[in-house]
């Protein structure tokens, strides 16, 4: 199947959306005095049957080793330009008002970054003229036709993979610690500019030795989850979805995917 696609100017894939940023689009995004958050999840030590997963190999790229109680369990932290409504970069005239160093996310919209994830027309913000067999040909037997976007999409996978390690001190240096099983949802961190610039900074310093790594707390609202976790002396947490934690470190957000049944 072959999709065809143009950018209208329509404006409706720059609103309300968590932005995935890398590292230094993150840190370009709080210059701009924007929102910035962190998106959480954790993938529990697995099987070596799944551990061989393609799309389970493609999170622990992306992870950092941590652990949870006596259980090792690898993190993604997941830093996102929160916009809610418009974005703050979107002009009256509907364009881009960072375009020339707009993140690579939105360079390669309407593709997909994760490959397991299949491009959907009707999962998309663009309007149905965007997509119509006048428009230029995106993708053609599954396959992107335009190589600059294919090497983009690979420049993303590459960043976030090498950021991995800076994410990790990015968490110990705002105190995170808590984080949704992947597939079953989010906790969402929203640290205060001030916590951000401290963090940023202390992170980019490599030099020394690091701290112990803090125990990661894994969130869930399913019954089966924490039973199989207490089983693995993993540190649970049970929330029901949308509940929200205060505490010393940035107040957090359990987001869940599925229904609560604790």
């Amino acid at each position: 199947m072959s999709i065809h696609f143009a950018c209208t100017l329509c404006g409706k894939c720059c609103r309300s959306m968590k932005l995935p940023l890398t590292t230094g689009e993150a840190e370009a995004w709080l210059l701009d005095d924007n929102e910035l958050q962190v998106i959480c999840e954790a993938l529990p030590e697995m099987p070596e049957a799944v551990a061989d997963d393609q799309r389970a190999a493609y999170r622990r790229r992306r992870a950092f080793a941590a652990h949870s109680g006596q259980l090792t369990i690898q993190v993604v932290a997941i830093l996102a330009a929160n916009i809610g409504g418009a974005c703050p970069h979107l002009q009256p005239d509907l364009r881009c008002g960072i375009y020339e160093r707009r993140p690579l996310v939105c360079r390669i919209y309407p593709a997909e970054i994760n490959p397991f994830r299949e491009l959907q027309t009707a999962a998309k913000a663009c309007p149905p003229e965007a997509w119509s067999q006048e428009r230029p040909l995106l993708r053609h037997h599954g396959e992107l036709v335009d190589a600059h976007l294919r090497t983009l999409i690979r420049e993303y996978r590459d960043r976030d993979a090498q950021d991995a390690e800076r994410r990790r001190r990015l968490c110990a240096a705002l105190g995170l610690d808590h984080a949704a099983i992947a597939d079953e949802g989010f906790v969402v961190y929203s640290p205060s500019r001030s916590q951000w610039r401290r963090a940023l900074a202390v992170s980019a310093e490599v030099l020394g030795p690091d701290a112990p790594a803090a125990p990661w707390h894994l969130v869930t609202n399913r019954r089966a989850t924490l039973a199989d976790l207490t089983t693995r002396a993993a540190d649970i947490v049970a929330r029901r979805a949308t509940d929200a934690l205060a505490g010393p470190a940035p107040a957090w957000e359990f987001l869940s995917f599925l229904a609560d049944d604790l």
